[in-house]
């Protein structure tokens, strides 16, 4: 078996936990994952992984071959960045990760586009709002909303990331709107689990509070919460880059809109890396162009 191909396995099954995960990603049946990893540890004579029936870890041993496998992934992709065909056509695979939000309502379109100026290049995205060290999971692009990205990655701000309160407008002829941040107490409040669950920030005149709300709906996605404002819910603090297309046609009412809330920035993240392939700059630069003065980063 090509050893290459085996150590990028290894590589992925270290960084998912699960064979089966590791199969569907890198799309290939779980029997060759198996055969892969297999013939790494026979190479090596070692056992590299400790199989739970919940999750597969890295034995001490394991430790040790990941770092170098690593090592020499990032060599070989190196080389084959240094010796790409003089025309500079993108060849390869690049993966990323993203929100599911961001990832269904934007990323997506602008991979297709980007895909279809580079027609030899593929582009793997992993949706999801969990952290990931992009190292181990050979993560080349991490497109992430933040406050306070990462110190330890580069991080490229994409676009501003506003948010507002919206409702439907059956829920608010049902309940009434409230005035003020106070009245929130007494209306059905939806609470993004991965920000300000029950605890929402209120600014005006440069001065900011905050507001303990009910929160009966959590959900640790943006998209979930949505979804649950327009079927009546209650209210939902959404980002514009998902909110303003239903605001505009009427579906949402925006809520309090004489509030501040705090604003955050959507990023390119990537590891420090001596040299960045032209692929991801190519990608990099594709995406700062296309986010630049985004129509839907400011509050209505």
């Amino acid at each position: 078996m090509d050893r290459l191909t085996a150590m990028q396995v290894f590589a992925d099954v270290a960084a998912s936990g699960s064979f089966t995960a590791s199969a569907e990603r890198l799309g290939m049946s779980r029997a060759m994952v198996t055969r892969y990893v297999a013939e790494m540890e026979q190479w090596l004579g070692a056992r590299l992984l400790q199989r739970t029936t919940r999750r597969v870890t890295l034995t001490d041993a394991g430790e040790q071959a990941l770092r170098r496998c690593l090592q020499m992934l990032a060599l070989a992709e190196e080389t084959e960045d240094e010796v790409a065909p003089p025309d500079g056509t993108l060849r390869g695979q690049l993966r990323l990760t993203s929100s599911m939000s961001f990832g269904h309502a934007h990323l997506a379109a602008a991979i297709s586009d980007f895909l279809a100026l580079h027609p030899q290049l593929k582009i793997d995205l992993n949706v999801g709002d969990a952290a990931l060290n992009l190292v181990e999971a050979r993560i080349d692009l991490a497109i992430r909303i933040s406050s306070e990205p990462d110190p330890a990655l580069i991080a490229r701000p994409l676009a501003s990331c506003e948010s507002v309160l919206v409702a439907s407008p059956a829920y608010l002829a049902a309940q009434g709107w409230p005035q003020q941040p106070a009245d929130l107490a007494r209306h059905r409040c939806l609470g993004y689990a991965n920000f300000g669950r029950s605890t929402w920030r209120f600014g005006r005149s440069g001065e900011w509070q905050s507001v303990s709300v009910p929160t009966r709906f959590t959900a640790n996605e943006a998209t979930v919460l949505l979804h649950a404002a327009l079927a009546g819910g209650g209210i939902a603090l959404q980002p514009t880059y998902l909110a303003a297309p239903l605001l505009a046609s009427g579906q949402l009412q925006q809520v309090l809109g004489e509030w501040a809330v705090p604003q955050m920035t959507i990023y390119a993240l990537y590891a420090s890396r001596r040299h960045l392939s032209p692929a991801v700059r190519a990608l990099l630069d594709f995406l700062l162009a296309r986010f630049a003065g985004a129509p839907w980063d400011q509050a209505p």
